[in-house]
């Protein structure tokens, strides 16, 4: 049997991610619409190194993300500490503005420790015409960089 959804969560798991990015880039093709992927990376501090965040961390921040989209937006776990989503009929200019509400959120929510998030973004047909390569150029694409959780002031790039 097939899962969609993570343990106890609303994130889709990262076939089903796949699967729908997919469906809905070829929808984006026949309706001459935009789509946007934006990826949000989360990774914590340990000797020095950057170490990707836990599941229960990365599951924290999937639920401060949901809570700023629409419904129909996608949102999954893309693994290696990336949670991944899906903007439908949003060029990258109308997706800096839910870019920064998910800044301006997770900023104001109190993390147990530090924690750092990067974000990238690219839409379809702007930057790549095809999944594979859209997830690429979203991950190579950093929108903002910040700190979150108990921290000092978060850096803004």
């Amino acid at each position: 049997m097939t899962t969609f959804f993570e343990d106890d969560s609303s994130l889709l798991t990262s076939g089903a991610f796949a699967f729908v990015l997919d469906s809905e880039l070829k929808r984006a093709v026949r309706s001459q619409n935009y789509l946007t992927l934006v990826t949000v990376e989360a990774s914590r501090e340990s000797e020095g190194n950057a170490v990707t965040a836990d599941a229960r961390t990365l599951l924290e921040v999937a639920q401060l993300i949901a809570g700023q989209v629409r419904d129909s937006d996608l949102l999954g776990h893309t693994g290696g500490g990336t949670l991944s989503l899906v903007l439908l009929d949003a060029d990258l200019e109308h997706s800096e503005r839910v870019i920064n509400r998910l800044r301006s959120r997770i900023e104001s929510h109190e993390f147990p420790a530090p924690l750092r998030i990067a974000v990238g973004a690219a839409s379809y047909p702007t930057h790549a015409v095809d999944a594979d390569s859209l997830t690429r150029e979203a991950l190579s694409r950093p929108v903002v960089k910040w700190r979150g959780g108990v921290h000092p002031p978060p850096d803004r790039h």
